[in-house]
């Protein structure tokens, strides 16, 4: 498929823009516009929503995004020479799309976004995760946006919907299930960009819980997977070690044995062990 609204397909964009994928800036570029559609698909319908976009290069999820009828696209770029092709697609749908040059960790896009916004985006493979948990752990929930459909790396995706006892069962899973539904949607193999990566690539959809699954405070809860999972092979009496005098009556009293591993540990077993912690 050539092109789903009248501008050039993107290899011939790519060309005309002299816009080579730079690995420093994490950019694979998806060319096929049937699978940009069929991305923006997956967030459902972007009618009477805002769409915040991170790292959008030379536009093929943005379009898709606009044909499939977003009221408005707000994309953030880093990479100047991307801004040409983005201005063409700006042109190609007045007062639908909106430019930002600049880094999306060093901003705040909320004051130029209306709810309900929805968040959609292949990510940049540098920054991704750390994107990802930014928007699970604001300190207030529910958070801006009503939905994330993001593009990882293939091994990162089955990290975010692993279970307990799984070796891929971790920070992700437990940060992702806590306030939302994640679930992978897609699949791509490396053909499908340029340059090909190395690794295949999912997308996840989250959809944002209107409470979290159990109660717990964000900041205690980060604290104590991620002391936990950076040794998660020990048991938790010695991976948690240092974190409080009296651990491993705060263990039993979160219902947790001490001498379980941390992968072993339900979502609701490490909010039981948060919420102990932040009260002591």
């Amino acid at each position: 498929m050539s092109s789903i609204d009248g501008l050039p397909p993107l290899r011939e964009v790519i060309e005309t823009h002299s816009l080579v994928a730079k690995k420093s800036l994490g950019q694979n570029f998806l060319l096929d516009l049937n699978l940009t559609s069929k991305i923006a698909r997956q967030a459902g319908n972007l009618k009477a929503c805002d769409v915040l976009e991170v790292g959008p290069g030379p536009g093929g999820l943005t379009r898709g995004l606009l044909a499939e009828g977003a009221r408005k696209v707000l994309a953030i770029e880093k990479d100047t020479r991307a801004l040409g092709p983005l201005s063409e697609i700006s042109e190609h749908y007045p007062n639908r799309l909106e430019v930002i040059n600049a880094d999306a960790l060093e901003i705040n896009p909320l004051e130029k976004l209306t709810p309900p916004v929805r968040i959609v985006a292949n990510l940049p493979y540098n920054v991704g995760t750390e994107l990802l948990v930014r928007w699970l752990t604001p300190a207030s929930w529910p958070p801006y946006w009503s939905s994330l459909t993001l593009m990882f790396q293939k091994e990162v995706a089955e990290r975010i919907v692993a279970q307990p006892g799984s070796k891929k069962y971790g920070r992700l899973a437990i940060l992702s299930q806590w306030r939302s539904t994640p679930r992978i949607v897609m699949e791509l193999p490396p053909e499908a960009f340029s340059p090909p990566p190395k690794i295949h690539s999912a997308v996840v959809h989250f959809e944002a819980l209107s409470e979290p699954r159990f109660p717990a405070d964000v900041s205690a809860l980060e604290s104590v997977v991620a002391k936990a999972f950076n040794q998660r092979r020990k048991m938790l009496r010695s991976s948690l070690k240092g974190l409080c005098t009296d651990l491993e009556d705060r263990l039993c009293e979160a219902g947790i044995k001490p001498t379980d591993r941390a992968e072993q540990i339900p979502l609701e077993g490490w909010c039981a062990l948060a919420r102990v912690i932040k009260q002591k």
